[in-house]
């Protein structure tokens, strides 16, 4: 979920052709028509059936209740007979046991307080059963900090206390919840709850293990990093971890005037508005060049092992990773597929070597660095190729700058510029249908493409200026696995109602425009999240959306539904259930978010006082639970 400092990067260089260069532009609208569309002739093999849905329930429409209208409100607003109520806000103490710090508001509490309570700007969700849907563990991603509201003064002075409370406020959090009398609550003290920070150790596993590139002075074998950083989407896999993805962990550092291409290509800064290199000198990368590459990783989390070291694996490719998700092979491996979070950056796979074993977390825990990565090309005509970013094949040889395979993973921008990927509009949150296979990613937005000196249009990212987004949508040509797949537009967000015809997009239903985090339930429910920024929000082409908000939609038609819109500048995003599906956990990420993004203490309720709703209270972060009032399944 970038921010609006995040949006702005756009490090790719390469001279590699994007299918703008190479396609026909008179076809960019060909596939917005949805599936049915590719169905009808493009690709008839192999996504016929798609647009029919062969195993869509026989009991009809996916979802029942009544929508809701746009809203401005500083409030959760969800359908009748429903309740929201929330929980794990920003500072509570997480639970563990003895060291159970409350909350003061107004930025009073230390850096070792907020080490053990939830962190700032809540993300990706995920629930894990201990009994069932009535308890049961959250791991949850803490984006990034406001500093203005993490501290009493805001940045008005700066210190290594509030380097360290500001690395305290990222990273995960897990909790214990419980459902009793019909209301959840926080479990605490909890043997389960942990927080994992910017200065938690993690283990480096898979092949940049020991890279020359992954060695510091303070970690000379390179296999050890203290934190994970801007940690955006999640997934739960099957074998029971949690996977989190560091998305715009390159702002963190200080670069200073003599950025060298490596560098540049990975949008390193002069300096950073986070300011940690001043009393952390890691962050310093004129100093400390290589700590610079030990973050951009997928990291794998075991919430039921509070004991347990986190990993950052490897081999699933150094990037923006907004997250990872996993699919399952017909013969057992696992398939992950990723997306890069930036301006112009590409679409990954991992498909494992090995198969998933039984035995849960501890029998897997060497599954995900044994594989292979690839790299998408989406091509004109609806068809595309998985292309692999494996050491000695094609060009990623040493001659080109990839001494072996940890190079290309440490490099993996580099190697998917030279092997001639595509170009995409910020791929964000992907999901999987659990019905047919069919994979989706959310393309939030690029309002570069078509600039001057920036890459045009193409068939998957086919309107200019594109504020609006879109979601791209894919099948493979048979397993996970397959090299060949075939694509098309789910929808082009917008609302018709604008003049310019590329933000008008082609919605059926209620509009929305940036999507982001999306998910289906086990229903085969693909739920919707939007991410419009403060500096746009109620104004211009986006003055009809209202606030952020949450949308259900019909795979099968392209139907979408408001079922929730957030407090005022938020953003909605992550989401989880329980088995039953009878509550649902959803997060929302930095109520009352300037156009800067950094608040002011003077005015910590300009914008929002949720969810606290207290004069003068500062807004904080929180999981919201919503319930059905007659106990039903979320979404009828």
């Amino acid at each position: 979920m970038a921010k609006d400092f995040d949006q702005m990067e756009d490090s790719n260089r390469s001279a590699n052709p994007s299918i703008y260069d190479v396609s026909d532009p008179a076809r960019r609208l060909v596939l917005q028509g949805g599936l049915a569309a590719l169905a009808g002739g493009v690709l008839p093999g192999l996504l016929a059936g798609c647009a029919s849905d062969p195993v869509a329930p026989a009991s009809g429409p996916l979802f029942s209740f009544k929508g809701i209208p746009v809203a401005t409100s500083d409030a959760i607003v969800v359908p009748e007979g429903y309740v929201a109520e929330v929980i794990a806000a920003w500072g509570e103490p997480v639970g563990v046991p003895g060291n159970i710090p409350a909350f003061h508001a107004g930025g009073g509490n230390t850096a070792l307080e907020q080490a053990v309570q939830m962190g700032m700007h809540h993300d990706g969700i995920e629930y894990y059963a201990l009994e069932g849907s009535k308890r049961g563990l959250l791991a949850m991603n803490h984006e990034y900090a406001d500093d203005g509201l993490l501290h009493a003064d805001g940045m008005k002075t700066w210190n290594a206390e509030k380097v360290s409370k500001s690395q305290a406020a990222h990273g995960v959090a897990v909790i214990e919840v419980e459902e009793k009398g019909g209301k959840w609550h926080m479990v605490r003290p909890s043997r389960f709850a942990r927080r994992h920070t910017a200065a938690t150790p993690f283990t480096v596993q898979g092949p940049a293990a020991g890279h020359p590139m992954m060695r510091t002075a303070a970690d000379p074998a390179g296999r050890t990093v203290l934190g994970t950083l801007n940690n955006c989407a999640s997934a739960k896999t099957p074998w029971g971890t949690y996977l989190s993805g560091e998305e715009n962990w390159a702002f963190y550092f200080d670069g200073g005037d003599k950025l060298d291409a490596h560098q540049q290509r990975w949008g390193m800064r002069k300096a950073s508005g986070y300011r940690w290199a001043a009393h952390d000198e890691r962050f310093n990368a004129m100093k400390h060049p290589n700590e610079f590459n030990r973050f951009g990783w997928v990291v794998e989390i075991d919430p039921l092992e509070p004991e347990a070291t986190p990993v950052k694996r490897t081999a699933l490719g150094r990037a923006a990773h907004e997250g990872a998700w996993v699919a399952v092979t017909g013969d057992g491996r696992a398939v992950v597929y990723s997306g890069e979070d930036a301006r112009f950056e590409y679409i990954y796979k991992f498909v494992s070597r090995d198969r998933i074993a039984p035995g849960g977390a501890r029998a897997n825990r060497e599954l995900l660095d044994h594989g292979t990565l690839y790299v998408a090309r989406f091509d004109a005509n609806g068809t595309g190729r998985w292309m692999p970013l494996v050491h000695g094949q094609g060009p990623l040889t040493t001659a080109s700058g990839f001494a072996n395979q940890g190079e290309v993973v440490i490099k993996s921008r580099q190697a998917s510029d030279l092997l001639g990927a595509t170009k995409m509009d910020r791929p964000e949150w992907l999901a999987i249908d659990p019905r047919n296979g069919v994979v989706y990613c959310t393309l939030t937005n690029n309002s570069s493409r078509g600039a001057k000196g920036q890459p045009g249009i193409d068939a998957a990212n086919p309107r200019a200026n594109n504020v609006m987004g879109q979601i791209i949508r894919w099948k493979e040509d048979g397993d996970f696995d397959a090299l060949a797949f075939g694509w098309n537009h789910l929808v082009l967000a917008g609302d018709p109602a604008n003049a310019r015809p590329e933000a008008k997009g082609n919605i059926n239903g209620d509009i929305y425009a940036c999507a982001d985090g999306i998910a289906f339930d086990s229903r085969g429910v693909l739920w919707i999240q939007t991410d419009m920024h403060a500096s746009v929000m109620y104004k211009g082409e986006m003055q009809r959306f209202g606030n952020n908000q949450m949308l259900a939609c019909d795979p099968r038609s392209g139907e979408t539904r408001r079922f929730l819109t957030g407090p005022t500048n938020c953003e909605v995003t992550g989401v989880t259930w329980t088995p039953d599906l009878r509550t649902m956990f959803v997060n929302i990420q930095h109520p009352g978010e300037t156009a800067s993004d950094r608040s002011d203490p003077a005015q910590p309720d300009r914008f929002s006082r949720w969810p606290d709703n207290k004069p003068g209270a500062r807004p904080r972060s929180a999981t919201v639970v919503i319930r059905k009032r007659d106990g039903g399944v979320i979404g009828t």
